[in-house]
């Protein structure tokens, strides 16, 4: 809040030839939130009754004391209000964070890692599988919001031995796919995370699911606006297809089956305004809820997602994790980079020995989980008990 948001800022106006209303307001929303108390929006917001019954306590209160899954949710509201992207105008609709975004998308890593998926043509089903849901979990790295640090390239925690320090905090990826066997035809819902080097391995990973049988269709969710800077929007699909189906090789051709199954409803983009809410899942609408238990498996992408799985608290490492999603309507996946100190579900030995590394491992985004929940009777779970 004191250091990331006034530097996003800066970007963002950099990037766009605002005129001086833009100025202003992000002159203004600077100061707010540094000196000032969170202020609501403006009589003329469609959406100002709604965020004022979201947080009424928080309204007249310095930025830094509300919860930081709220304040961050609000920020970016606020943010996308001072540039004109919610108003009538020239500016209606232009994504602030577009520049950053195509400007990763067209880098080399992008090309590096598509031309790698030739390495994969020939390989066993099942080892193709383990190398694509690989790529989709550390693909998640891939965040313009998030800066690992300096000299740090590689997703294995290499700077102390694997055996007490492993990459892979949790590993449930057989049970992943035991839930989705070869020839299964089931529904599986991806609730995506960034756009991307993020978003291109998870659309590697459908095209797996769909062309082996593991899902006879898929879901794909995304942000409903711009949010978090590199979440993935229904135009971000658009342009991470477009790099997919131009590359060559085994990407192309992954690319134009993607693209096919878009075309015949196999693969669906949706949206719901639940994900830009400063709300748990706990909390998710009727209608979301209802979609959600309607399919096979819901995939969760990300620190975030992780976040408002869970629920944003300092639990102990060793919660259990089938414990705290006990709510959720179904069987629920989380593919996620660690990057926040919020993590559940991990065996006390594994703790242990990523405390005594000394490593930051809980937020550095060196270290990843892939933790399952299957499903069952939504109706006799209890709510699961608060942190300490």
């Amino acid at each position: 809040m004191a250091e990331r948001h006034p530097a996003l800022m800066e970007q963002v106006r950099e990037a766009f030839p605002y005129g001086p209303r833009q100025h202003r307001a992000l002159d203004d929303l600077l100061h707010e939130i540094a000196h000032g108390v969170v202020e609501p929006l403006g009589p003329g917001s469609s959406d100002r009754e709604l965020w004022l019954a979201r947080g009424p306590e928080h309204f007249g209160q310095p930025w830094f004391d509300a919860p930081f899954l709220w304040a961050e949710s609000y920020f970016y509201r606020r943010l996308l209000g001072a540039v004109g992207y919610l108003d009538e105008g020239p500016w209606q609709g232009v994504d602030p964070f577009a520049p950053f975004k195509r400007a990763e998308l067209g880098g080399d890593l992008v090309e590096q890692e598509l031309r790698s998926l030739d390495d994969l043509v020939g390989a066993p089903a099942a080892e193709r599988a383990t190398a694509l849901l690989q790529g989709s979990l550390w693909g998640n790295r891939a965040d313009l919001g998030f800066r690992a640090p300096a000299g740090d390239s590689t997703p294995a925690g290499e700077s102390a031995p694997a055996e007490a320090v492993p990459g892979l905090v949790a590993d449930d990826s057989a049970a992943l796919w035991a839930l989705l066997p070869p020839k299964s035809r089931a529904t599986v819902a991806v609730i995506a995370d960034n756009t991307g080097r993020e978003l291109i391995p998870d659309l590697v990973l459908i095209d797996h699911m769909l062309d082996h049988g593991r899902a006879g269709r898929v879901l794909l969710y995304v942000k409903p606006r711009p949010y978090y800077v590199s979440d993935a929007m229904t135009a971000d699909v658009v342009d991470c297809l477009r790099r997919l189906s131009g590359a060559p090789g085994e990407a192309g051709a992954i690319g134009r089956r993607v693209r096919e199954a878009m075309g015949s409803g196999r693969l669906e983009v949706r949206t719901h305004a639940f994900f830009c809410a400063p709300f748990p899942y706990e909390r998710m609408p009727g209608d979301l809820r209802a979609e959600l238990g309607a399919v096979t498996l819901t995939v969760l992408k990300g620190d975030l997602n992780y976040r408002r799985l869970v629920g944003d608290r300092l639990w102990p490492a060793t919660t259990s994790f089938a414990d705290l999603t006990a709510y959720f309507p179904g069987a629920v996946a989380a593919l996620r980079t660690l990057k926040s100190d919020v993590v559940v579900g991990l065996d006390p030995r594994t703790v242990e020995g990523l405390d005594r590394s000394g490593l930051e491992w809980r937020t550095s985004g060196t270290h990843a989980l892939i933790q399952v929940r299957a499903g069952h009777d939504v109706a006799a779970v209890s709510v699961p008990p608060r942190a300490v």
